[in-house]
C-alpha cells in the first residue's frame, strides 16, 4: 500500500466513503470480455465470406487472429493487463472445426464444437456467455427470424435452440451462469408495408427458440433492441418497445439487453438503467462507445460511460446487470483496444464505487441543488488514481500506463508477425 493511497484513502473517509471495501466489491463483479474484437468479428465458420447483416468494421491494423488458437493467445494477453472478473463472451460463428468435428452448419452446431472455449475458460476459472450469429451467412438475406420464408425462418430458429443447448452445456461446465443473447440485424432500408406482420413472426420464432428445455438460473436468454442500421435505417423489427415487451411477457424465461449505441444519439442510457431496474429483476447490458450512431468504438473513461457506472452502482444494481463490452475497432491494436475499454470500464465502476452516493442522494431529495452541484464537481478532484492503482496492484495487474510497455512487447514478437 502506498503513501499516497493512504492520504487517499483518509480524504474519501471524510465523505463517508470507505474505498477499502470500494475495492473489495469491484473484485467479485464479473465483466464479460467480447471475443470478436480481436478478429474484427470474423469467426471462424465462414472462412472468405465477409461481414454481412449490418456488421461492419473499418481499419486494417496489423495482427489480427486468424484462428482459434491466435485468439485465445490474444485474449490471454488481455486477461494479464486488466483488473477484476472476467467471463469471454462468444459468438457461434467461433464455432472451432477439426479433422475430429468437422464443419457444420449453424442450424446444427453442438456442444463438442465449443469445447476448446469451456477449456480456456476452465484454464482461467471463469464464466461464458455466448449469442446466437444471426448476420454474414448466406441464410442472412435481409432478414432471418421475421422472415416470411419458413426455410429461412425455420434455419435460424434451429440455430437459437441449439445456441441455448450450448449455452447451457456452457453454464455447467464452467459453473457459472451463461447470458445468450438474441440479436438480429431484421429491418427494412426504406419505409415498410406491413410493420406488425414480420414483429408478429419475430416474436414467435424467439418463442420457438426458447421452448428448448433450459434452467432459467444458469442459462439468461436476452432479447437486445436497435433503433436503426446499415440497411435498416427506416424499421427494424426487434426495437426498443419490442424486446422490453417480449422480456416483460416472458418473466423467468427472458430478460431484455440494452446496448448504449442502440439508440438515438439524444438518448442516453445512463437514464434507462434506473427505469428498467423499476421493473425488471435482473437485465444485460452491452457497454460501447456510439459515435454519432452505433460506431462501436472503443470504451472511454468519459462521461457517459461514468453515468452508466454511477447508476448500476447507486441503486445496488451491480447484481442485477449481467455486463458486457462490445465494441470493435481494426484501426488500431486489437488487444490494446480490448484491454483499454476493459480498464476504462473498470475505472467507471470503481469510480462509482468511491462516490457518497447516499450523502449526494439526500441533497437532491432535499432540494439543495446547489450543495449538490458543489459537492459533486469537488468529488472529481478526489485522488481517484490512486484508488485505481490500489486496486491493480491488489488484482497484480500495472496501474499506470506502464502496461502499454508489455503490449509493445507483445506486438513486436506476436503481432507483427502475422502476414
Amino acid at each position: 500500500m502506498s503513501a499516497r493511497y493512504e492520504a487517499a484513502r483518509e480524504a474519501y473517509a471524510k465523505v463517508g466513503v470507505d474505498t477499502d471495501r470500494a475495492i473489495e466489491i469491484l473484485k467479485k463483479v464479473p465483466v464479460s470480455l467480447h471475443c470478436w474484437q480481436g478478429d474484427d468479428v470474423l469467426g471462424f465458420d465462414q472462412k472468405g465470406r465477409g461481414l454481412s447483416g449490418g456488421i461492419q468494421t473499418t481499419g486494417n491494423y496489423p495482427g489480427r487472429a486468424r484462428t482459434p488458437e491466435e485468439l485465445f493467445a490474444d485474449i490471454e494477453e488481455v486477461l494479464k493487463l486488466t483488473p477484476g472478473t472476467k467471463k469471454i463472451n462468444v459468438h457461434a460463428s467461433y464455432a472451432v472445426f477439426d479433422e475430429e468435428n468437422p464443419w457444420v452448419d449453424r442450424d446444427q452446431i453442438e456442444p463438442r464444437h465449443f469445447k476448446k472455449w469451456v477449456d480456456f475458460a476452465k484454464k482461467h476459472g471463469i464464466g461464458l456467455d455466448f449469442n446466437p450469429t444471426f448476420f454474414s451467412h448466406p441464410m442472412a438475406k435481409g432478414l432471418t427470424l421475421s422472415s416470411p420464408d419458413e426455410e429461412i425462418r425455420s434455419f435460424w430458429i434451429e440455430h437459437g435452440k441449439a445456441c441455448i443447448r450450448i449455452s447451457n452445456y456452457f453454464a455447467e461446465e464452467t459453473g457459472f451462469p451463461c447470458t445468450m443473447n438474441i440479436w438480429t440485424g431484421d429491418g427494412f432500408k426504406d419505409i415498410p408495408a406491413d410493420r406488425m406482420g414480420p414483429r408478429m413472426r419475430y416474436k414467435d420464432s424467439i418463442e420457438q427458440i426458447l421452448s428448448e428445455p433450459f434452467d432459467f438460473a444458469k442459462v439468461k436468454p436476452c432479447v437486445e433492441s436497435k433503433v436503426f442500421g446499415i440497411g435498416v435505417e427506416s424499421y427494424t423489427v426487434g426495437s426498443a418497445e419490442f424486446t422490453l415487451s417480449f422480456a416483460a411477457s416472458h418473466p423467468n424465461k427472458c430478460i431484455p439487453l440494452m446496448d448504449n449505441g442502440h439508440y438515438h444519439p439524444t438518448e442516453v442510457v445512463s437514464d434507462k438503467i434506473p427505469a428498467l431496474l423499476c421493473f425488471y429483476p435482473e437485465f444485460a447490458l452491452h457497454i460501447t462507445r456510439p459515435v454519432r450512431w452505433d460506431s462501436d468504438h472503443v470504451v472511454l473513461f468519459d462521461d457517459e460511460t461514468k453515468e452508466m457506472a454511477k447508476e448500476i452502482v447507486r441503486n445496488d444494481a451491480l447484481g442485477r446487470v449481467n455486463m458486457a463490452l462490445d465494441f470493435f475497432d481494426a484501426s488500431i491494436n486489437r488487444v490494446s483496444a480490448w484491454t483499454v475499454g476493459f480498464r476504462n470500464w473498470q475505472k467507471a465502476l470503481l469510480n462509482a464505487l468511491v462516490l457518497p452516493s447516499e450523502s449526494l442522494k439526500a441533497l437532491q431529495d432535499q432540494e439543495n441543488f446547489t450543495k449538490l452541484m458543489v459537492a459533486q464537481e469537488e468529488m472529481k478532484l478526489y485522488d481517484f488514481g490512486a484508488v485505481w492503482e490500489e486496486y491493480c496492484r491488489q488484482e497484480n495487474v500495472v496501474g499506470d500506463m506502464s502496461w502499454f510497455d508489455e503490449l509493445e512487447s507483445y506486438e513486436r514478437e506476436v503481432l507483427a508477425r502475422r502476414q
